[in-house]
């Protein structure tokens, strides 16, 4: 198959997406992308290829040319269970990649190792911290909010900022609005387009004082940039 410059520029698209996906589901998954522009060696990225023993320039696989042919014919991209060349088991999928006029240009592959001891896929899900010596620095879980609405999370960002502002003993109390704004504008609070209006009701100030923050905050981060 000959790849057209867009599908090149798509297929390029999904190499960090190879690197991403491995780095977030770990050392038990192997992550590869095929193009399908050179089935003899058709693997242009591929991440943990010990579990298959394949690298850069590998060939398409007899199973994926199989489902390359389902998934030519619309059919979905189902599991399927397999085993690597030492006969241990592996939990498969195939994703297609599509290109210009929704032509398949590509296969995202994701094989699970399935004899992955089980204390690595322990320190996998366990967050650092508590993996870490009794006298090693712990490290910070990042908080994160799965709210249902904008509204929702909009107000939720407030209070966590105006907390954390709160116990700031750096900012003064005549500047503690200003900073939350500062804070917020930086979260990137204000995209959302009802943001200004929740964020003055939560803070029991006029619309048009947090316009004055919110200027004076983006006034001074491109000061910061230029």
């Amino acid at each position: 198959m000959s790849l057209s410059k867009t599908d090149e520029l798509i297929l390029a698209s999904y190499v960090n997406v190879v690197y991403d996906l491995a780095g977030y589901l770990g050392r038990s998954y192997e992550i590869v992308l095929h193009s399908l522009d050179d089935f003899e060696h058709s693997v242009v990225a591929i991440v943990n290829g010990e579990h298959t023993g394949r690298a850069i320039g590998a060939p398409i696989t007899d199973r994926a040319l199989e489902m390359l042919d389902h998934l030519s014919k619309g059919e979905p991209a189902t599991p399927y269970f397999s085993t690597n060349r030492a006969g241990d088991p592996l939990k498969s999928t195939t994703i297609p990649v599509r290109g210009e006029e929704g032509r398949i240009i590509g296969l995202l592959c994701i094989n699970r190792y399935l004899n992955t001891p089980v204390i690595d896929l322990v320190h996998e899900l366990v967050p650092a911290s508590e993996q870490a010596l009794p006298d090693a620095a712990p490290k910070r879980q990042l908080e994160e909010n799965f709210a249902s609405n904008a509204d929702e999370l909009i107000a939720s960002m407030v209070e966590r900022t105006r907390s954390a502002v709160f116990d700031d003993d750096a900012v003064l109390p005549s500047n503690r609005n200003k900073e939350i704004v500062n804070r917020l504008n930086r979260q990137g609070v204000f995209r959302f387009k009802d943001a200004v209006v929740i964020v003055a009701q939560q803070l029991d100030i006029s619309r048009n004082t947090v316009y004055m923050h919110l200027r004076s905050a983006r006034k001074s981060d491109q000061s910061d940039e230029g």
